[in-house]
């Protein structure tokens, strides 16, 4: 039998003050908790957040807040870390929604194949799963200090991974070697309210940014040069392209010096350190490898050579680096203009060892230098997969605000060193290496 309306007992006066006695008593009261506490948040109230909750045992810093502090809202998510001002970061939306940082990025020096890689991970991950804003500096340094920028999204970085060269562009430019420099690149940093760079670079740009990490700048450093000359990390990105560059390039001189009973020289780019004349001298089969850890002597590279045509050879390949250079004294050498790092401009050693040998031992020599074909095109598969891999490492340790670090390959892990370490001396070439080469010279 149906009860009509007029017969549900309203509640009293007591009730009406209480509204889990009008649920129907103590049993349903930690319902109706849950129920206000969820009306609060849809309201966007502030209780929720009124309270900071420490992790069990944490003492607290100097700003009150509790080491291994959690939010609220999330307990496992990490408290952000600080602006460049020492302010919080700011938040997306509202005091709800995920943390958002603004991070800068910027290529400088020499470009490669490998760095638009390190730029699509940095943003894939940066703003696809932390929710951070990225922006790109034009020009190196140089965008920095004139402050040229340009927004990376997901949307306008997709389809990068095979691209060779930088689509930030990439400059030689030094900010302690330009007037205002350094004051410019601080004032770009907080017009622009830049939590954090990530400057991918070599010597040159990771060691402004040493400089500039110890003047109070957040960074993160991603090692590139095709060098392979960077101390702390195994191996570059850019390195192995241009050596299967490099390489190719030799097996088709084989073919046309066999052809022509010449010597052919091929220059390869390597301005401190050889590695990569030794690794394509070896993997190319040359007969013999010059580079800038010691200085040769041309008159044992042209009796090296005099002695393979004796042995019924009728041509020769000679890899030499650009830094290469002769023992004082033995042979004449060009000199070039100098960047603001101080850096000659190299490139021509080889036409003056080909000259020299072909006036020493009378074979016809000629001349192949590859030059900037060694930075140009497609990265290899293995130089896609370490940038890749370099990007991912450094926006999640500008995430977690670890600062005044490069990351580096570690054997086949990705680790974080101080960013000293990557930039106070060059890494040159394993003496046991060469030696396996020079088995094969003559």
């Amino acid at each position: 039998m149906a009860m009509s309306s007029s017969s549900v007992p309203r509640p009293g006066p007591e009730e009406q003050r209480d509204p889990p006695a009008a649920l129907g008593g103590p049993h349903l009261a930690a319902g109706a908790d849950v129920l206000a506490a969820a009306e609060r948040w849809l309201r966007r109230g502030d209780d929720l957040l009124s309270v900071p909750l420490p992790a069990h045992g944490a003492s607290s810093d100097s700003t009150g807040r509790a080491e291994g502090y959690r939010s609220p809202v999330n307990p496992f998510r990490a408290s952000p870390p600080l602006r460049q001002d020492g302010r919080g970061s700011r938040v997306k939306g509202d005091a709800m929604a995920e943390v958002e940082m603004r991070i800068g990025v910027l290529t400088g020096g020499g470009d490669c194949p490998g760095l638009n890689a390190v730029i699509r991970a940095v943003v894939r991950k940066g703003e696809g799963v932390y929710g951070h804003n990225v922006v790109g500096f034009r020009h190196g340094w140089r965008g920095v200090i004139d402050c040229e920028t340009v927004e990376l999204t997901t949307a306008n970085t997709r389809g990068l991974l095979h691209r060779g060269g930088t689509i930030l562009g990439s400059s030689r430019t030094n900010p302690y070697k330009t007037e205002d420099g350094v004051a410019r690149v601080h004032d770009t940093i907080e017009r622009e309210r830049i939590d954090a760079l990530i400057p991918v670079g070599g010597e040159d740009t990771l060691g402004v940014a040493a400089k500039l990490g110890g003047d109070g700048v957040n960074l993160v450093g991603v090692p590139k040069t095709i060098d392979n000359d960077l101390s702390a990390t195994d191996f570059t990105f850019g390195f192995n392209t241009a050596v299967q560059i490099a390489t190719d390039a030799i097996d088709r001189l084989h073919t046309t010096a066999e052809s022509h009973d010449r010597v052919m020289v091929v220059e390869v780019m390597g301005r401190h350190a050889g590695w990569i004349a030794t690794y394509s001298g070896i993997a190319g089969g040359a007969d013999v490898i010059l580079v800038p850890e010691d200085p040769f002597d041309i008159g044992e590279v042209c009796d090296r050579i005099v002695h393979r045509h004796r042995r019924g050879a009728n041509f020769s390949i000679v890899v030499v680096a650009e830094g290469a250079l002769p023992v004082e004294g033995t042979m004449a050498v060009q000199s070039g203009e100098v960047d603001e790092f101080g850096h000659v401009r190299l490139g021509g050693i080889s036409n003056d060892l080909a000259s020299a040998i072909e006036g020493r031992t009378g074979f016809e020599t000629r001349v192949t230098i590859l030059g900037h074909v060694l930075r140009g095109g497609t990265p290899t598969a293995y130089d896609r997969v370490l940038a890749t891999r370099f990007g991912i490492e450094a926006i999640d340790a500008v995430h977690e605000g670890q600062f005044g670090i490069m990351v580096a390959l570690h054997a086949s892990e990705i680790i974080r060193v101080p960013i000293e370490a990557g930039v106070r001396e060059l890494k040159m070439v394993d003496p046991n290496l060469y030696d396996v080469a020079s088995v094969f010279f003559g």
